[in-house]
């Protein structure tokens, strides 16, 4: 059986990159409707996220783009007003992850939207928030990276900052935030009256970093330094082996004498300084200078045998080449293959959540720009003549004319 939760709502998409796309594809997999409106240049991830066939759909379009219809519109051209007036009309939520300045300028922000309409759900994400002294201020993944303290992480490990390689704040942010819009919608269903929300990236992720890092700085008087020293310590990467790297992790006292056992180190199994997870926390430098030891003597495949009938935690270490090929992933099938509109045949990601032990489909590919335009201004009362004219005006782009330009 199909779960679709969130069946006949609609959900207006005015977000762009990576953040507003993972929150409402999110909510596509859950069964809204999502309209996604792009101005006549394309979203940015179009082309920022690599290469592809036609130029038009990077691969990191295609996977935070799936299951959404989409309308191109020029909001700046006559008749586009009307257009998105009667678009948020037909919507019960709107997403947005433009400078609240200027939805304010083009009429679409949150205080007009909902003084007029107090049913409406508005979710707005930010860079800042919208109080406080960088409120407004443009940024992106990399920039709230180095502000929450993640890059800045990698300088007390290694001795230089470094981002995670991966849009780690726009993913966590655009999580939390379709579970803000799940949650606000729980609310209307109780109270019929709408909410904004708002979803601050650099807040949320300094929450994230200091949850974990505050560390024994969370209490007063301190009782020692910030930041999780077993995190934080150089050799908490993954162990070389003798034909590549393993990712291992042991915590409990039977998971470390398991552990120094396969390895051969049993000399070290009644060593007082590793014995307890306090001693372990007292002696940290020693002991991951222990568990970080290369593995030479055996292949990551052998090792990984040994660990298990162990009972350690221990998995390959993947590159970007041998992720997909994981025999885990293609006996789970995360991955499959289909017909793209425009690209050709591509690959797909299906969603991971199960529900009632049944995994869902990936649904339907992300589509190019102004796919959906015709289809949807029908929808919102247009009739034929007024949508030729909304095309002439230039307030609104069909596909036809989104490929030509």
């Amino acid at each position: 059986m199909t779960f679709e939760p969130l069946k006949g709502v609609r959900i207006l998409d005015l977000t762009s990159v990576v953040i507003g796309p993972v929150a409402t594809s999110r909510l596509a997999q859950y069964g809204a409707e999502i309209v996604k409106i792009e101005n006549p240049s394309g979203d940015l991830m179009r082309g920022l996220g690599g290469a592809s066939p036609t130029g038009e759909h990077s691969g990191a379009y295609l996977h935070f783009n799936r299951n959404k219809q989409n309308i191109c519109l020029n909001l700046k051209a006559p008749g586009a007003k009307e257009i998105m007036d009667r678009l948020i009309e037909s919507a019960s939520v709107i997403v947005a992850n433009m400078r609240p300045q200027a939805l304010e300028r083009l009429g679409w922000g949150p205080s007009n939207i909902r003084s007029k309409a107090p049913d409406k759900i508005y979710c707005l994400l930010t860079g800042y928030g919208t109080d406080g002294p960088y409120a407004g201020l443009p940024t992106y993944d990399s920039v709230v990276q180095g502000a929450a303290g993640i890059a800045g992480l990698s300088l007390a490990r290694d001795g230089t900052p470094s981002y995670v390689p991966l849009l780690i704040c726009d993913h966590v942010v655009g999580e939390i935030a379709a579970g803000a819009i799940l949650a606000a919608i729980a609310e209307r269903q109780r109270t019929g009256v709408g909410a904004l929300v708002e979803v601050p990236m650099f807040e949320t992720m300094a929450a994230f970093v200091l949850q974990e890092h505050l560390a024994q700085q969370s209490f007063l008087p301190p009782v020692g330094p910030a930041g999780d020293q077993r995190l934080l310590n150089p050799n908490n990467r993954p162990v070389l082996t003798r034909d590549g790297y393993i990712s291992l992790t042991i915590n409990t006292d039977e998971q470390v004498r398991n552990f120094l056992h396969t390895t051969d180190r049993k000399d070290l199994i009644d060593d007082p300084r590793f014995s307890t997870v306090a001693a372990r926390a007292k002696h940290v430098e020693t002991w991951f200078a222990i568990r970080g030891a290369p593995l030479t003597s055996k292949t990551t495949a052998e090792w990984l045998v040994m660990f298990r009938d162990a009972d350690i935690p221990a998995m390959p270490c993947h590159t970007l080449e041998t992720l997909a090929t994981d025999p885990h992933l293609q006996a789970v099938q995360l991955l499959s293959y289909e017909d793209h509109p425009a690209e050709g045949r591509i690959v797909a990601i299906r969603p991971t959540i199960l529900v009632n032990g049944t995994r869902a489909s990936a649904g339907q590919p992300a589509v190019p720009r102004g796919w959906d335009t015709h289809q949807i201004l029908s929808e919102i009362g247009f009739c034929p003549t007024e949508i030729e004219e909304l095309y002439k005006q230039g307030a609104a782009i069909s596909y036809k004319n989104a490929r030509e330009a």
